[in-house]
């Protein structure tokens, strides 16, 4: 997701009630290098309207260096990117592998073939942007608490207990295994203002 930073209400560090895209940290002053990079890792992410965004992606069955150094890829492109999450689908790639971290100075966790164990706690809503849909936010409803088991990039169990910010990261990213989207998970109002001003641009374009 790319996430311009929330605080939500007491939970982690980052903003929920500002516009939130929980795939990129706050994005401060760049520097040219700094920017470049930003740029760089930004046109391997799939757009909007891709194909491979509303497909199922493909379990993991092979946990070997290939997978290992997929996942070395997508952190590396998440962090570019100011990101706390990304899924292997939004750089093309059909497999059941995201990343995320949750907080600059914290590790970056892999989940292999993810599986929703239950969730718990009230719903809460929170605006949320995708680095596939640049430039929208749109409000969407999660549980708060959220229990994941999957493996790590080398095959292990991983069992994962989360909440708040890090509970809807997750979510999103899984929501992007499943081809699901942030405007499939709001309001029908929203969607429709969301995807009037993804064509903004290209009325745009064509008037030039």
């Amino acid at each position: 997701m790319d996430d311009e930073r929330h605080e939500s209400t007491g939970e982690l560090e980052p903003q929920l009630h500002e516009p939130l895209d929980p795939e990129a940290d706050e994005q401060p002053r760049l520097d040219p290098e700094v920017e470049a990079r930003r740029v760089a890792a930004m046109s391997f992410v799939r757009r909007y309207g891709d194909p491979i965004l509303k497909s199922r992606a493909t379990p993991v069955d092979r946990f070997d260096e290939t997978l290992r150094n997929q996942v070395a890829r997508m952190a590396g492109i998440m962090s570019d990117a100011f990101g706390v999450g990304l899924a292997a689908p939004q750089l093309g790639v059909s497999q059941r592998v995201l990343v995320y971290r949750v907080g600059q100075d914290a590790p970056v966790i892999a989940l292999v073939n993810p599986e929703v164990e239950w969730v718990a706690g009230e719903e809460e809503v929170a605006e949320e942007g995708c680095l596939s849909i640049p430039g929208v936010q749109v409000d969407v409803e999660r549980p708060v608490h959220v229990r994941v088991r999957a493996r790590d990039e080398t095959g292990e169990d991983r069992l994962v207990e989360a909440s708040g910010l890090e509970a809807r990261v997750i979510q999103h990213e899984i929501d992007h295994l499943d081809g699901v989207l942030i405007l499939d998970r709001t309001s029908r109002d929203q969607r429709k203002e969301a995807i009037r001003a993804l064509r903004q641009p290209e009325r745009t374009e064509e008037a030039a």
